[in-house]
């Protein structure tokens, strides 16, 4: 099933569709299940690549990683501590599902030792990124392999005439929302490193395995929380959060779209209608978008608009990882009493 990722965003840098507003349900939290780790793959030589072939080390020595957005950023600065330079792609809050690559992401590429991406289908602007780059020594590593996608898992209700999207068939590529797969993203980032820069296994190992603990923290304290908040509705504009809601046995029970740029008096009741049918308690939005229509759409309901973070954008601190997402529990605590 076809998973479609740009009516997934909310218009925070791009006009056009307002993407996805998911009613979700909560019931009680379920256990977690993990996926095995892998290595990462090393690309292909290019004819075309001799020059890019003797490209050194960063200058400091230390093996150069390139990550793509900000989570993926997070776990590889986490794992690799000090022993490597990691850069990212795309800057913090800038679209991620529709982003055009610049000369700047080329040249960072065909300089790199490593690079690191969630997959999934997310990072569409790669592709022709890396054959530009010509750099046959580029080790890549997938964060998401060994990770089953989600596809859409509740009925679209659509309240307006949509543009034609993008469109991704690799699934919802929103696993790092979920501390669970994050771990696996994490100890896939690890193996990579491993392979790519064996004389740092030992770094790599005891840094991944603190983040891990982290992560296992994280993951007992949304258990035991969201244990507390049963049959809880919310409704949030971006469709960032189903790996979430199955971890702790949460319901996405309906995706309504509505448009950004105007709400027509139809728009407004079809939205109505399903926050009604639901019962739904609280209103998402994502931190720092100001957008006039949610915020009037939240008083026809009488619902307040709360933030919850996608992780899309902020501080480049691996704790921010743990800040936002502890942020994110509260908010669905707080909404759903």
């Amino acid at each position: 099933m076809i998973v479609n990722c740009r009516g997934l965003r909310t218009g925070r840098l791009r006009s056009g569709i307002l993407p996805t507003i998911a009613l979700v349900m909560f019931s009680m939290a379920t256990g977690c299940s993990q996926s095995s780790p892998n290595q990462g793959t090393t690309s292909q030589q290019s004819p075309q690549a001799q020059e890019a072939a003797s490209i050194p080390r960063a200058q400091s020595g230390k093996t150069k990683v390139v990550t793509t957005f900000l989570p993926i950023y997070l776990f590889t600065k986490a794992v690799a501590g000090n022993v490597a330079d990691v850069e990212i792609l795309v800057p913090p809050g800038t679209e991620v599902h529709e982003y055009q690559a610049t000369p700047e992401n080329v040249k960072a590429i065909a300089t790199a030792n490593v690079l690191v991406k969630n997959g999934l289908g997310l990072e569409v602007f790669l592709e022709n990124t890396v054959k530009n780059a010509q750099n046959p020594k580029l080790t890549e590593i997938d964060a998401s392999k060994g990770i089953k996608p989600l596809n859409e898992i509740s009925p679209v209700v659509k309240t307006a005439q949509e543009e034609k999207d993008q469109e991704h068939t690799q699934g919802n590529p929103h696993v790092w929302l979920d501390p669970v797969l994050a771990k696996q993203q994490v100890t896939n980032i690890r193996d990579g490193l491993i392979a790519a820069d064996p004389a740092n296994k030992a770094t790599y190992e005891a840094n991944a395995a603190a983040y891990i603990k982290e992560l296992e923290s994280l993951n007992s304290e949304f258990q035991q929380t969201l244990q507390k908040t049963p049959s809880c509705t919310f409704i949030t504009f971006h469709d960032a959060f189903p790996y979430l809601a199955k971890r702790y046995n949460l319901k996405q029970v309906a995706v309504v779209q509505i448009p950004e740029d105007q709400l027509s008096p139809t728009d407004v009741q079809n939205a109505v209608n399903a926050v009604k049918k639901y019962k739904v308690k609280a209103l998402f939005s994502e931190p720092g978008v100001d957008n006039k229509l949610l915020s009037s759409l939240s008083k026809d309901l009488k619902l307040t608009l709360r933030p919850l973070d996608s992780l899309e954008t902020g501080e480049t601190d691996p704790q921010h990882y743990f800040q936002a997402m502890k942020a994110n529990l509260q908010t669905l605590e707080t909404a759903c009493k």
